[in-house]
């Protein structure tokens, strides 16, 4: 009977307070939803990328030499731990496409000639697979396909070692090689100037002066097998022959980008939510607080009739339970779907040739129970108010407040008319509850000031990175290493304005029992088409002996400037040498390390040589000069800096846009929640002191003032509060991102603010017009009725 009883006034109580029940549900259900979405999206992501690498065999260890015989692939199938051995041929091309001016570069992969390929499988999307010993047949990417519309049937030209041939597309592929395919030189994914082509082995081999010899191969270990041990073992095996050093999948440059973006969603996932449960939890406990004040003499009168306190306690903790189910069944639903959206859009991004959505059990186990806990949490003390209430003092009305003469009130609110000076009194008597509101609000503009401040910080990487530190609008790399004749012939051509020659060689950079693989970088000492750039604005010249290195490296490799630096070189003689860390400087790509490039040459006891070209050229003449490019033998690549800063504002563009809209829908949930429930709860508590309002003569326009001013005045506080908290968030958030190949620079431009304050005051306005609504509607004689 007693359970019933509480039970039937529960179902009330949710039912007359739907409305503010519904809202603190959703902002809570937008924290959960966030958390199930990023973990349901990391795990099929992870998942997804598991089995595609598993299905395709994709190897474990990988390694490129210059020249190696067939029979070496018997030697390296002996190390202890190696499963399976796969050699192959790997060289980078120019391709014509019909109607695409622009440069481009493939990088060509081998297939078996006489069997099936044992690892780097390629799933084959449509068309078939090249046939044996075929001369001019090629298996594409789907990704460089798509765009340039390219089917199979049709035929590109391609300089294969100096020489044009032209190849005919039998099939679209995908491969776990390239889920994040980069052209040479590259930061992002550019499917329309780099792509993947696969050919017969024996073509490669006679194209490239490869006869019964390979130039890249790939391991597959046994399970358990630590891939540093062979890695060693094969670097001794391969030394001899041109090895720039192996590396494990973790190393691998599509693998490392697809790990690297699971683990930052990963830090979002837990990050962002804790920001909706909290607000959450303190609307709980505002709501509840109010709730217990309201219903002080019917809990008396429970009491009186032989309620216990813990039944008491129990019945408002299944109110508050009911809410959090709410939030826990709406945030699933969210999680479920945006988990799902977003993970395709992945899956789209990555290029996977299947995608495996079946999140299980842990997310939403884990989402339900931060939210109940979150909610529970909020209501504790709340509850724990109502419990302490003697009968007898809970059948008596609460003390009204006290109310003292304050300097502010003489100073501000007495010089106010009436109406204001109510609703600047009603703020003032209850502090906690007006903070309450206020900060509920700025918490909404501070997650699209965190959320858009990522949209700053690229801008302002593109105009560091790109447009100050670099002068150059065309960059020309070779094959093989030239004297710096060929820097001279490049500014002979038609439209070429100025040149720079770069060297660059990879090496392993070591200090004690750190080391980073990293590619030496030599320019001149003065720059003037590719600068050595510091993040503070400044471009920096090379001394004549030692290393410039990034403020990442060094701290990856644990020295200061000063400090001695063992750097081994991977090219020519392989010379060891110790040099001295010349500056440090900070940069917002890579881990970069920049040497004189007369200074690199001492080191490799060589005559000063280059490998690429920075041209800087006549704008009118860019495209003429371009085709001719294309014509010249020994050009591995052809990047135009313009078409760069194109494909990275595009791919960050479409990442970030997905960020943003998202926050923008959840921050408006959250103002509004914020909003309605602090209206809501005024309404309910000053129904009797608004309806005599009305019988004495006061328009509905001035009763939806007095109640909506003190939320339109706490809101208008809470917006440069929530630009304040949303610029600290920003700045603790940047620091979580930090990579070893991006660091987010801390940017916010005054624009974000504006944004961030208008899309909030939208939400609130909106909240407040659907109470206004309620004010209009508002029985004047059943209120009258209510008892004080």
């Amino acid at each position: 009977m007693v359970a019933s009883a509480l039970y039937k006034k529960l179902i009330r109580d949710l039912w007359r307070m739907r409305g503010q029940v519904l809202a603190i549900g959703l902002i809570m259900a937008s924290g959960i939803g966030i958390l199930i979405m990023g973990l349901a999206t990391v795990e099929s992501l992870d998942e997804t990328a598991r089995a595609y690498y598993e299905r395709y065999r994709f190897g474990h260890v990988f390694a490129r030499v210059k020249r190696a015989p067939e029979r070496l692939a018997a030697q390296i199938g002996a190390l202890p731990g190696v499963q399976t051995v796969e050699t192959r041929v790997v060289a980078n091309a120019v391709l014509d496409i019909a109607g695409f001016e622009e440069p481009v570069v493939a990088e060509l992969v081998s297939l078996p000639t006489h069997r099936e390929a044992k690892l780097n499988l390629v799933a084959v999307r449509s068309g078939r697979m090249p046939r044996p010993r075929s001369t001019d047949e090629a298996l594409v990417s789907e990704p460089f396909a798509e765009a340039h519309g390219l089917q199979v049937g049709d035929r590109i030209r391609a300089i294969l070692n100096g020489s044009w041939r032209e190849l005919r597309i039998v099939g679209v592929a995908l491969s776990p090689e390239y889920v994040y395919a980069i052209g040479p030189g590259a930061l992002m994914p550019d499917d329309a100037r780099f792509g993947v082509l696969w050919l017969d082995e024996a073509l490669l081999q006679a194209a490239f002066d490869l006869d019964g010899a390979f130039n890249a191969v790939s391991l597959y270990l046994l399970r358990g097998t630590n891939p540093d041990i062979v890695i060693d073992e094969l670097d001794r095996l391969l030394d001899r022959y041109g090895s720039v050093g192996a590396y494990a999948r973790d190393d691998q440059t599509s693998n490392w980008f697809l790990m690297n973006e699971i683990e930052q969603l990963r830090t979002l996932s837990y990050f962002l939510p804790a920001i909706f449960l909290a607000v959450a939890a303190f609307l709980t406990n505002m709501v509840l607080m109010r709730l217990i004040a309201m219903e002080r003499s019917e809990i008396g009168l429970l009491k009186a009739f032989g309620y216990s306190n813990r039944e008491i306690g129990i019945h408002y903790f299944k109110f508050v339970l009911a809410i959090g189910v709410i939030g826990v069944l709406l945030g699933a639903a969210a999680g479920y779907w945006f988990g799902w959206y977003s993970t395709r859009l992945y899956a789209e991004f990555f290029r996977f040739p299947f995608l495996l959505f079946r999140p299980g059990p842990t997310a939403f186990v884990i989402g339900a129970l931060v939210g109940i806990v979150s909610a529970l949490g909020g209501a504790y003390r709340a509850v724990r108010s109502a419990v302490a209430l003697p009968p007898a003092e809970a059948m008596r009305p609460p003390s009204p407040p006290l109310f003292r003469r304050t300097f502010a009130q003489v100073a501000v609110v007495q010089r106010v008319e009436q109406l204001t000076r109510i609703i600047l009194r009603q703020i003032v008597r209850y502090p906690m509850r007006s903070f309450t509101t206020c900060f509920g609000i700025s918490m909404s503009v501070a997650v699209l000031v965190l959320s858009m401040q990522w949209l700053d910080a690229v801008d302002h990487i593109v105009d560091v990175y790109f447009r100050q530190a670099q002068s150059q609008d065309v960059t020309v790399s070779f094959t093989e290493p030239r004297t710096f004749e060929a820097a001279r012939a490049l500014g002979r051509l038609p439209g070429v304005l100025a040149v720079e020659p770069m060297r660059v060689v990879p090496a392993k950079l070591r200090v004690g029992l750190r080391e980073q693989r990293e590619a030496l970088q030599g320019l001149p000492a003065e720059q003037t088409l590719y600068r050595v750039y510091d993040a503070s604005g400044r471009a920096l010249a090379l001394p004549d002996e030692g290393l410039m290195i990034s403020s990442m490296l060094a701290k990856m490799l644990g020295v200061g400037r000063g400090d001695l630096i063992t750097v081994e070189t991977l090219e020519g003689r392989r010379e060891v040498a110790q040099l001295r860390v010349a500056g440090i400087f900070e940069t917002y790509m890579g881990s970069p390390a920049y040497i004189e490039i007369g200074a690199l040459a001492r080191l490799m006891k060589e005559r000063p040589t280059l490998t690429s070209v920075h041209l800087r050229v006549d704008a009118t003449r860019q495209s003429a000069l371009v085709r001719e490019l294309k014509t010249l033998p020994g050009i591995t690549a052809i990047t135009l800096k313009a078409a760069a800063i194109q494909m990275f504002d595009e791919t960050m563009a479409q990442s970030m846009l997905i960020f943003v809209t998202l926050f923008i829908f959840f921050s408006c949930a959250l103002a509004f929640g914020v909003t309605y429930n602090a209206a809501r709860i005024a309404l309910s508590e000053r129904g009797r002191e608004l309806a005599t309002l009305r019988v004495l003569g006061f328009t509905r326009a001035e009763i939806s003032y007095l109640l909506l001013g003190e939320v339109a005045l706490l809101g208008l506080l809470a917006l440069p509060l929530g630009s304040f908290i949303g610029w600290l968030l920003g700045r603790a958030t940047v620091r979580g991102f930090e990579t070893e190949l991006f660091r987010v620079p801390f940017v916010l431009e005054p624009s974000t603010f504006g944004i961030a304050i208008s899309v909030a005051s939208v939400a609130t306005l909106f909240s407040a017009l659907f109470v206004r609504r309620r004010i209009d509607r508002l029985d004047l004689i059943a209120v009258l009725k209510t008892r004080e």
